[in-house]
């Protein structure tokens, strides 16, 4: 092993069980890592070595390479059952993408290293898109381009764009995604949060006020639910969605329901509103 031009690279690593978690799991969160476990009595270890740290330096941090001697490295070499040697691994964002054995050719290396470093560019857009979102919006059109096939950039940029209030640009990509059949969880939540955002009204208070006086017209009630979901106020939409689905289940009590249910995808999974109304709703549905 080449250890004195590896420390000389801050893009190298060496490491052992004992800094394994924080060199390899913890920065995964941060940039894609390699991990290359190796022996110093292993001869093709020796010829894989140089290719990598070559490729680590001239990427200059858009991978970390960590190299993990198993003696060194015992448990580690044990968690990632590890039976020949060299073996290489991709971790990105705390899990392993993806893994070679044996020694590649540098232009195969190349190839295997595109999609870690793809979703590394999906790491830095997602921690970019508060502070630079000029740069994370191009960085996840640049992912899209290059993994069409990938759900999880247009969902970032989908949550990016809402946030910008870009409301139709983030409604047609969500459109693209449902042609498959279904949309995942985070992909459900902007989802919903796009539909509340439609249900906003101009005067909540003039709404509010309409309604007082007359509470038997149903359709203005899911009116005032919805904007009311919209402006923020959580509970009063979902007690007023309540009171539709127990009023009339199967007319306005259904859209309530779907109001609801948007309400649940917004809100944390941990908050008390979603156990309390969740509980709420299947009663008052059975």
């Amino acid at each position: 092993m080449n250890e004195e031009s590896a420390s000389a690279s801050p893009w190298i690593v060496e490491t052992t069980d004992a800094t394994f978690e924080q060199d390899v799991f913890e920065r995964s969160r941060e940039v894609p890592v390699v991990v290359d476990f190796w022996a110093d009595w292993c001869q093709p270890c020796r010829l894989l070595a140089p290719l990598l740290e070559e490729l680590a330096r001239e990427r200059q941090g858009e991978f970390i390479l960590v190299k993990a001697d198993t003696s060194q490295c015992p448990q580690a070499a044990g968690g990632f059952q590890v039976h020949a040697i060299p073996t290489v691994y991709a971790v990105v964002d705390g899990q392993a993408v993806d893994f070679f054995q044996g020694i590649l050719p540098r232009r195969q290396l190349e190839a295997w290293l595109e999609r870690p470093l793809l979703q590394g560019r999906l790491l830095r857009a997602t921690a970019w898109e508060q502070s630079q979102p000029e740069d994370a919006e191009r960085l996840y059109r640049q992912v899209m381009h290059e993994l069409p096939n990938d759900s999880a950039a247009p969902i970032g940029l989908a949550r990016l764009l809402l946030a910008q209030g870009r409301t139709e640009e983030a409604g047609q990509l969500l459109a693209l995604l449902e042609r498959r059949g279904f949309l995942e969880p985070e992909a459900e939540k902007i989802k919903a949060q796009l539909d509340l955002r439609g249900m906003a009204a101009d005067d909540l208070g003039a709404l509010r006020a309409a309604c007082e006086q007359a509470p038997d017209d149903l359709a203005s009630q899911l009116q005032l639910a919805e904007a009311l979901a919209a402006a923020g106020e959580h509970q009063e939409a979902l007690d007023r969605c309540l009171a539709l689905v127990e009023r009339d289940r199967h007319g306005v009590g259904e859209t309530a329901r779907q109001v609801m249910v948007d309400l649940f995808r917004v809100l944390p999974d941990d908050s008390p509103l979603v156990a309390d109304y969740r509980r709420k709703l299947a009663m008052a549905l059975y």
